[in-house]
């Protein structure tokens, strides 16, 4: 009798392009979630139990609960860079590996800092909000004055391929002055991906936000970097500054920074990510000196399908028994 030989199964928790699932579903037993609403502990934990590998995403809060003695799964391939949403060590001591989906989403990441950077200092949302509400009567010359990108000075926390890529966009397009903090040197593997020659390291987070008109913030969650900005360093910058997050929500105290917009001791803000996913601080929804995204970061349809193909990769390498490309290190 010939042997029956059986494809892993792997878990799609929520709805990714189509070209991607059709790939999967081309090499492996698929079951995806197409409610596309984000899975329960109770849900997330019958499918560790019962799947080979999770096609996850930065939803899926994988606590160390978990990961208990009845985990089937071997695999996390996550779809996106950062991993903060899954407990790393519980993980590793259940024997599950976890990849990432790295370097495929930077200059949509920049993209959005970007804008966010021209919204916030131009006003822009606000603008929009104006004329969509049917208040605009018309052009006058003190109406909605924003304050101009050209020659400020942008300070960078974390200077990876995102942070770099911002860099390069805002000295080029906009004529910004770059500052940047990093804990360690800056490794570039590619000189395309370099900041500009211009750029200024700086000895510490305290400088940067001293001299920086507008912060962006490009560095992982982790539990040191957990509220790196928090009420303390808002006070360092001035009345007239902006504060840009791109990176992950829980590296700014929301409350903090709530308060900091309410009292001017900052110009105003723009997010993309926030504390606590997808619940916003309600004061903060109300104040129009900030712009905020639904966590649009990589938000195109290019970047996407390249997420979930190069997780797909990862997944391959995988089950073929070879190292994944993206691999997270413990």
């Amino acid at each position: 009798m010939a042997r029956v030989v059986t494809r892993p199964t792997v878990v799609i928790t929520r709805r990714l392009p189509d070209e991607v699932e059709a790939a999967v579903a081309e090499r492996y037993d698929v079951r995806f979630n197409r409610t596309d609403v984000a899975l329960t502990a109770e849900q997330m934990a019958q499918v560790l139990r019962t799947t080979d590998i999770v096609l996850c995403t930065v939803t899926d809060k994988l606590r160390a609960e978990l990961f208990d003695a009845r985990v089937q799964t071997k695999l996390l391939a996550n779809f996106g860079v950062g991993v903060n949403h899954i407990d790393r060590d519980a993980a590793r001591r259940a024997g599950v590996a976890i990849t990432n989906t790295p370097d495929v989403l930077t200059d949509d990441t920049a993209d959005i800092a970007l804008a966010l950077i021209l919204m916030s200092m131009r006003r822009l949302g606000e603008g929009e909000r104006h004329l969509r509400s049917g208040a605009w009567s018309g052009w006058r010359p003190t109406h909605l004055m924003g304050r101009s990108p050209h020659g400020k000075t942008l300070g960078i926390i974390g200077y990876g391929r995102i942070g770099r890529a911002v860099a390069r966009q805002a000295a080029s397009a906009l004529g910004m002055h770059i500052v940047y903090y990093a804990p360690r040197d800056v490794v570039i593997d590619d000189p395309a991906t370099a900041g500009p020659a211009l750029a200024e390291r700086v000895d510490s987070i305290e400088t940067l936000l001293a001299r920086a008109d507008v912060v962006s913030l490009h560095c992982p969650s982790t539990p040191e970097t957990r509220h790196l900005i928090n009420a303390e360093r808002l006070a360092l910058m001035g009345p007239t500054s902006y504060l840009v997050n791109t990176a992950r929500g829980d590296i700014v105290d929301e409350y903090a920074l709530t308060a900091a917009l309410r009292e001017g001791v900052i110009a105003g803000a723009g997010l993309d990510v926030y504390e606590w996913e997808p619940t916003v601080v309600a004061e903060l929804r109300d104040m129009e000196r900030v712009v905020l995204l639904p966590h649009m970061g990589s938000g195109t349809i290019e970047t996407r399908t390249a997420m979930g193909l190069r997780a797909l990769a990862n997944i391959d390498a995988f089950v073929a028994g070879e190292r994944p490309p993206d691999l997270v290190e413990f």
